[in-house]
């Protein structure tokens, strides 16, 4: 299990990704629109780290194919096969007054936040069942939510963290519109 995406839900979201493109040397991935009707939307945006490989995150290893040397205390050195984690990718969302993401914001005092750690797993459905079977968690949905090369479910706050966890499962790299208006839908009262 990995880290894969960190979420905010903010105010203005051109201003909080250019801190990110800024400070970190993230770069836009996609930017998207979610109607909800009435004249409600939330506008997002994905950003992808400056390490992103340009294969798909299902041929990412999770550990890397090279050694590295270090060395030992009696001046040779050892060989060792190097672990590593890619940065995650960063999806920032605003909304307009009255919808989803814009009232989760002004619930937070106009500032927002960051809304919900995703977790990259093998099985969606199993690590849904083991969390249920040991009390971690309630999910916002029954069933995992499924694009083309996508699985994702919400679990609601933890009682413990205070922090909605995302479980999600791909063949590579993006975000699937469809997904994150039900995931936005699933979460509605979560505030």
């Amino acid at each position: 299990m990995r880290l894969d995406h960190i979420a905010y839900r903010v105010r203005d979201r051109h201003t909080t990704a250019k801190f990110f493109r800024e400070a970190f040397g993230y770069k836009v991935q996609t930017e998207f629109d979610i109607d909800f009707g009435g004249g409600k939307c939330a506008k997002c945006l994905a950003l992808e780290p400056p390490e992103r490989q340009n294969a798909p995150r299902h041929l990412i290893p999770w550990v890397a194919g090279e050694a590295i040397y270090i060395p030992c205390p009696d001046g040779g050195m050892q060989n060792v096969v190097q672990d590593y984690h890619l940065a995650p990718e960063i999806f920032v969302s605003d909304g307009s007054p009255g919808s989803i993401v814009g009232d989760w914001v002004a619930a937070r005092g106009g500032v927002g936040g960051i809304h919900h750690l995703a977790y990259q797993v093998e099985d969606v459905a199993a690590t849904m069942k083991e969390w249920r079977d040991r009390g971690y968690a309630e999910f916002t949905s029954e069933e995992p939510m499924r694009c083309p090369g996508l699985t994702q479910v919400f679990t609601k706050p933890s009682s413990l963290t205070g922090v909605i966890y995302e479980f999600i499962e791909r063949q590579e790299f993006g975000f699937c519109k469809d997904n994150v208006r039900q995931l936005m839908l699933s979460t509605q009262e979560e505030k």
